[in-house]
């Protein structure tokens, strides 16, 4: 039986509550029990289930996610994942913020799926840090901010707030509002950390707090595409600008700058600004995207000309056999 799932951001939304044949209400015991019974009835070595492999893994996908309070409570705020419209959109402002004491595969399994990964991304360790006796280290946590492609050309200094997880007396978990002064470095890209060094859990016994990782998601932009650290970004221009050449403007993240159009230009080509892609080592670069665009023949002025243009170019066939 194929996974519930709609759209959420171009993926496939997975309904884990389904996948495990428990209500959004059960408790952790019933989540846990209905894994145990799911992932003897799939395990590949033993099941004779022709998608067994494929079922396995979501199962262990979706108890990854559920078995874990922190990361519970922040799906359960995706709703129940209903399409409307055959397309779900998360609440606005839902990825940016919550924090988790860690973000990654649980059960041994990597093989995650990309839903899975863009709610909780991929877990990070401290690697290679020797073992001495003592106090322990805090637990690291980490969260996920948006920022601006502006951000990305000029840096800048933020102030945001985190949702941290706090276990109630009541034993419920709520999420606290956490205000932290984050300085977004120049060149920053999409997809990097930060590490604010003492900023994570606290530690027992007195020993140091670990440390917070924020993953940088770069907001989409309506007029600039990003690959990399190069920018990409579609120029307009009519016919006779293409035909003839000219000098236009054109926005770029950090300002403006002209542009020499040369004559003879097509849709598709693509003009080249050196160095003012994302700032870096090396320096990422721009690239206006020509497309020609077509004045509509609507009044009779517009219309003789065409015809007089068409007259004068007599000769062009733009579909040579």
């Amino acid at each position: 039986m194929p996974a519930p799932s709609s759209v959420i951001a171009g993926m496939q939304f997975k309904d884990y509550y389904a996948l495990l044949g428990v209500e959004r209400s059960a408790s952790q015991a019933d989540i846990k029990r209905a894994y145990r019974k799911l992932a003897r009835k799939f395990h590949p070595d033993v099941s004779k289930e022709p998608d067994a492999e494929a079922r396995f893994k979501d199962v262990a996908e979706a108890y990854a996610a559920l078995k874990d309070a922190e990361k519970r409570a922040a799906y359960d705020t995706l709703g129940d994942g209903t399409p409307k419209d055959q397309d779900f959109r998360p609440p606005p402002g839902w990825e940016g913020g919550f924090e988790f004491s860690e973000r990654g595969p649980a059960n041994g399994s990597s093989e995650r799926s990309d839903f899975f990964e863009a709610l909780f991304g991929r877990g990070r360790t401290r690697a290679g840090s020797p073992h001495f006796a003592g106090p322990a280290t805090g637990s690291d946590q980490h969260a996920r901010i948006q920022v601006d492609l502006r951000d990305c050309y000029q840096g800048a200094r933020r102030s945001i707030t985190l949702r941290t997880p706090t276990i109630a007396e009541n034993g419920e978990l709520t999420w606290q509002p956490r205000v932290l002064e984050v300085t977004i470095p120049k060149g920053i890209r999409d997809g990097q950390h930060l590490r604010l060094a003492g900023q994570g859990n606290a530690a027992s016994e007195g020993g140091p707090a670990g440390d917070l990782y924020l993953e940088i998601a770069l907001t989409p932009h309506p007029r600039f595409r990003i690959d990399g650290r190069d920018v990409y970004t579609d120029l307009p221009i009519t016919p006779w600008e293409a035909a003839l050449g000219t000098r236009v403007t054109v926005p770029v993240p950090d300002g403006s700058v002209e542009l020499s159009v040369p004559p003879g230009s097509s849709s598709g080509r693509r003009l080249r600004l050196r160095g003012r892609g994302i700032p870096g080592n090396p320096v990422g670069d721009l690239y206006a995207v020509l497309g020609i665009v077509t004045p509509p023949a609507a009044t009779e002025a517009a219309q003789t000309a065409y015809r007089e243009l068409a007259a004068a170019c007599a000769d062009f066939n733009p579909r040579p056999p």
